[in-house]
């Protein structure tokens, strides 16, 4: 999250819009830190069309049985 605003923070909200592919209120809400209101694939796509390399990764909770 804190990369994507990184990458829209110098932007227009319309520009950024362009860029991530999205409409302009989906960006007031990203710079409004509105993370809850966007699913996780959604968030990686937008990086991607921003030129972000995403990395996932997963491991087990210690409190989780094998």
């Amino acid at each position: 999250m804190r990369k994507l605003r990184d990458v829209i923070v110098d932007l227009t909200q319309v520009d950024a819009a362009e860029l991530l592919g999205v409409a302009q209120p989906r960006v007031s809400d990203l710079k409004r830190g509105k993370i809850g209101l966007f699913t996780i694939d959604a968030l990686v796509n937008m990086l991607a069309r921003a030129g972000v390399t995403v990395r996932v990764s997963l491991s087990r909770s210690k409190d989780t049985p094998a």
